[in-house]
């Protein structure tokens, strides 16, 4: 499994958080990790509330509630 860091790089690279790399930080989060994990991660919370990195998970969430509300 990859790192936070890892996890971290590689969503700014593509400028994209995929479903899947979401699910390996929620489990990564459950272990101990270092400092410099944990200011990776926090990079990437505010780039994606910023708007510098997409979020595959909300952007689904999203398109599936216009399709509720057109239907």
């Amino acid at each position: 499994m990859l790192s936070i860091r890892e996890i971290v790089k590689e969503a700014f690279t593509i400028g994209c958080l995929t479903v899947e790399t979401e699910e390996q930080l929620r489990q990564l989060l459950k272990t101990k990790y270092d400092a410099k994990d944990f200011r990776a991660f926090m990079l990437l919370q505010h780039a994606v509330v910023s708007g510098s990195i997409r979020q595959e998970s909300r952007e689904l969430a999203t398109s599936k509630q216009s399709l509720a509300i057109a239907s």
